[in-house]
């Protein structure tokens, strides 16, 4: 049974067969309890983010419904991480999977483990274009200002690749 926490979900690979990471990720959160992806944004093929070199992403978003607390929440998608075989040995480096809380209902979350928003959002296209697939209306519950402005604030000013990867789940 899963609850009536609405949850917007940023997912990233680039080791391995990231379409089946992303894949297997999906299919975990939804043998969950808990947990069930009620929509996936399109997939975008993106340059990594950070000084580090490496492959480029696959990135989306899975909007999510849940029971689980936004701290539990965070819990359960570090153990689905490392059950795809997720290293974090690198700050911003290669990973075979990656699941952000973006958004959370409309919570401002600071606590020491967890910050939503998901800090640094109105910087990453390959958040946002994602997310505009799904909620291009939703108002960023800190910035005020809603997902499709805040990507096109950022298209003004940043020329990153970001393209679809013409996948879905």
């Amino acid at each position: 049974m899963t609850g009536k926490n609405l949850v917007y979900i940023g997912v990233g690979s680039n080791l391995g067969n990231k379409y089946e990471n992303i894949s297997q990720a999906k299919k975990l959160l939804n043998e969950a309890t808990h947990t069930s992806v009620v929509a996936v944004s399109g997939l975008y093929t993106t340059e990594p983010f950070g000084d580090v070199p490496q492959e480029d992403f696959l990135n989306g978003v899975f909007k999510i419904q849940t029971s689980l607390n936004p701290e539990a929440l965070l819990t359960f998608l570090n153990r689905v991480e490392s059950i795809l075989k997720r290293e974090r040995t690198i700050r911003w480096g290669p990973r075979t999977l990656d699941l952000d809380i973006l958004f959370y209902n409309d919570e401002v979350i600071h606590t020491e483990k967890l910050i939503i928003p998901h800090p640094g959002i109105e910087k990453r296209l390959f958040v946002l274009t994602p997310l505009n697939d799904l909620i291009p209306d939703y108002q960023h519950p800190v910035l005020k200002k809603s997902c499709k402005t805040l990507e096109m604030e950022l298209r003004s000013v940043d020329d990153s690749a970001i393209n679809p990867a013409g996948l879905f789940l």
